[in-house]
């Protein structure tokens, strides 16, 4: 197996992507957040006191998104085409975060989906731990992605969080 991030000699680099052809690129990605049923029924009707917690997690994970090259090494800077979170809660005590990001780009944009997803996860503990500490992030995974050398769809039950 070679590793594309290292250079003959050991050392780190970013992939030179210079003669690539832009494509159409797209990446969905899941994450779960477990919590109380007390914490998602405040959710839900909206009485946690710090706002609307989807809302600002939508924000949050949309930031996250646009920001992935300056937070983890040796990705570079895709003109993200659009970026959208959705959250749905699961029976009495989950909600599962999707966030699919979309570019036309010379390189994936599973990181940006994957950190979308993380982020907005995080902003639901972060909006919430005063109620409910016990949260649980978990399962976080990509689901699809399309464009590029090859496409991806996670088997079922894996990329589904």
């Amino acid at each position: 197996m070679e590793f594309s991030h290292f250079d003959e000699a050991g050392h780190a680099r970013m992939v030179d992507v210079t003669g690539k052809l832009p494509t159409q690129r797209m990446a969905r990605a899941t994450v779960d957040v477990f919590m109380a049923r007390e914490t998602l029924t405040a959710i839900l009707e909206h009485r946690i006191a710090k706002g609307d917690v989807f809302e600002v997690a939508r924000i949050a994970g949309i930031m996250a998104a646009k920001r992935v090259h300056e937070l983890i090494p040796l990705c570079h800077q895709i003109p993200l085409g659009s970026v959208g979170l959705d959250f749905q809660a699961v029976g009495e005590a989950r909600v599962r975060i999707t966030a699919v990001a979309r570019a036309h780009a010379v390189t994936g944009v599973e990181m940006e989906a994957l950190t979308a997803c993380a982020v907005a996860a995080l902003t639901v503990y972060d909006m919430c731990k005063a109620i409910d500490r016990a949260m649980v992030v978990s399962q976080l995974a990509l689901a699809e992605k399309r464009g590029g050398k090859s496409d991806y769809l996670a088997a079922p039950g894996e990329g589904d969080a």
